[in-house]
């Protein structure tokens, strides 16, 4: 899962970038407004992480942009704001959730696979199809009960099949979703990455259609 984090504490936001690397998320990272209004308009994201204290542009002034656009991308509002009436100000303004600062990762993490699941319409973190189930939480893989290792690569693309599923993804799409700004694509990785979901989780799973991209089809 790809997600656009915004904010302009080097520090904080380095440390941020490397706790969600490490936890199987794909993250690009911007330090003012004006740079994430650019990046939210060009790449297809997941969620955003907003700080409000931003230079150039105010977070929440982001935040309105966004919706007013039609922007229905999941905004998480990170900020020092902590009176209630700033985050009354916040979610009116089109904010999913918030949290104040200092914050512990692992309930940042929790918050995102929460608004990641209302997204794409599951209630609970295990995602099932057939014999095969993901459990977005703990990003175990089990089929037919049996627990699959999967690199984390691997576990984003299929994370990208299994939250839409019947509808069909292009290879560009699917880059989107796995490879941030200072990751390096080959010509044919996407490819490479489906052979082996295939190789581990049945060569049915994955249907592709021809000129068109790949898809997990939607249980009747």
């Amino acid at each position: 899962m790809r997600l656009l984090l915004v904010e302009d504490d080097s520090m904080v936001g380095e440390s941020l970038r490397k706790a969600l690397r490490q936890d199987g998320f794909t993250v690009d990272w911007v330090e003012d407004g004006r740079a994430a209004e650019v990046a939210a308009s060009s790449v297809s994201y997941d969620a955003m992480l907003l700080d409000l204290g931003l230079p150039r542009r105010d977070g929440l002034d982001v935040l309105k942009s966004l919706r007013q656009a039609g922007n229905r991308l999941p905004v998480l509002v990170l900020t020092a704001r902590d009176a209630v009436a700033d985050r009354v100000k916040g979610l009116d303004a089109g904010a999913d959730d918030y949290l104040v600062k200092p914050f512990d990762v692992e309930e940042l993490e929790a918050r995102i696979r929460a608004l990641l699941r209302r997204q794409s319409g599951h209630a609970e973190s295990v995602i099932r199809v057939g014999e095969l189930t993901l459990d977005t939480a703990s990003r175990e893989v089990r089929l037919k009960g049996q627990v699959v290792n999967l690199s984390g690569r691997e576990l984003a693309l299929l994370r990208a099949f299994l939250d839409r599923p019947g509808t069909v993804l292009s290879l560009s799409q699917l880059e989107e979703k796995i490879y941030g700004w200072d990751d390096e694509v080959g010509s044919n990785t996407v490819e490479v990455y489906i052979h082996a979901l295939r190789k581990k989780l049945g060569a049915n799973l994955i249907k592709n259609v021809r000129g068109v991209g790949y898809m997990i089809p939607r249980e009747e």
